[in-house]
């Protein structure tokens, strides 16, 4: 039956879903307030247009009914913002050594109140946990494969051929383990995700994940300060709020066209619960597009503008005082945003295709006094 209902869903039946009758909508948000799982959008009018929003992109513009149940899923979209996964430490010599232990996964996931996935996921979850290291450290990933396909893990960044997470060099087969081994280099917002044949259809059914290289400052000594303000293990790093968001979609009649679209998985997820924000302290956004069967995504703010660091290999802005960028699938940045001169208050960001917008790709940040 949750196969079924998914299958049944078009594009333009999304659409139609997305923009739900008022008298729906209102049932729908009954039945989370009596649940206690409701949205915590603020519904006063003088929320609603803080950030300078019209009643087109009021918080009831574009919705869906009902509530994802986050716990059958076993994640939690607002968990993954900051979830950064720094695996188990050791020392070999001098050398720093952090591994993980990954597991690909057969795991139905709801995307949107009643609508289900059949996913292939890492670790159980969409997208796979974010890997954080330090440039210069060696890196093992011990991958197993618990799912029903062939499958592997493949590295945006440097490392040697036979590392590389394609066929002949580290594909596993179901049941078998390969561990990929390499030196975190460069410094960056990265990525990885499976590199099977064929190829979209891993990638779209949910392998995929962030996979972060924080710069060491020891390297470099001309831009320590910038480098400390990236190291997660520094006092300087403490005063950013960082959260990760991976723009994806989700084909769920597999026509090779996407009826939802999300920043993390979950269709609305920061509509319905905005991201706070405090705004006294600063933003950094790992931004990541893994989006298949549309050539590109997007990410623009409202109300406010910020800095960008193309695919965060360097430490000072290859962007300065922008307000959207556009991703190819694999592309990705940092963003850093300052909310301290902006009043309290919903601020909207969402791709800037309207119609990933109206599919599930429409978010806010609560900044709070």
């Amino acid at each position: 039956m949750r196969k079924s209902l998914a299958r049944q869903i078009t594009r333009r039946g999304a659409i139609a879903l997305a923009g739900l009758v008022p008298g729906l909508l209102g049932a729908g948000l009954a039945r989370a307030q009596e649940t206690g799982a409701g949205p915590t959008v603020t519904d006063t009018a003088s929320d609603k247009l803080s950030a300078g929003h019209g009643a087109g992109h009021s918080a009831s513009g574009n919705r869906v009914v009902g509530v994802v149940d986050h716990a059958a899923n076993g994640f939690d979209p607002h968990a993954i913002l900051t979830d950064f996964d720094t695996g188990t430490l050791s020392q070999d010599g001098s050398r720093v050594v952090r591994q993980w232990d990954i597991t690909a996964v057969d795991h139905e996931i709801e995307i949107a109140p009643g609508v289900y996935f059949p996913a292939w996921t890492y670790n159980g979850r969409i997208p796979g946990p974010t890997l954080r290291c330090v440039e210069g450290e060696r890196l093992k990933i011990n991958f197993a494969n618990a799912g029903s396909h062939p499958h592997t893990m493949h590295f945006h960044g440097i490392h040697a051929a036979r590392m590389d997470g394609i066929e002949g060099a580290g594909l596993v087969e179901p049941g078998g383990s390969f561990t990929y081994e390499f030196d975190a280099t460069p410094f960056g917002s990265h990525l990885y995700h499976c590199h099977a044949l064929p190829l979209k259809r891993h990638i779209h059914k949910g392998l995929y994940g962030a996979f972060i290289v924080d710069p060491d400052p020891d390297r470099h000594p001309d831009q320590r300060d910038a480098a400390l303000q990236r190291l997660h293990t520094s006092d300087e790093n403490r005063r950013w709020q960082e959260f990760v968001i991976v723009m994806n979609g989700f084909d769920t009649n597999f026509d090779d066209e996407n009826e939802f679209y999300a920043a993390n998985s979950i269709a609305f997820a920061y509509m319905d619960r905005p991201i706070e924000i405090d705004r006294s302290r600063p933003v950094r956004i790992y931004l990541s597009n893994l989006t298949e069967f549309d050539p590109i995504n997007s990410f623009h703010l409202h109300a406010n503008f910020f800095d960008f660091y193309d695919h965060g290999t360097t430490l000072q802005p290859t962007l300065k005082t922008v307000d959207t960028v556009m991703m190819c699938q694999g592309q990705r940045g940092i963003l850093e945003i300052d909310f301290s001169g902006h009043e309290p208050g919903l601020y909207m960001f969402h791709a800037h295709q309207s119609e990933f917008a109206e599919l599930g790709w429409m978010s806010f940040f609560k900044v709070m006094a």
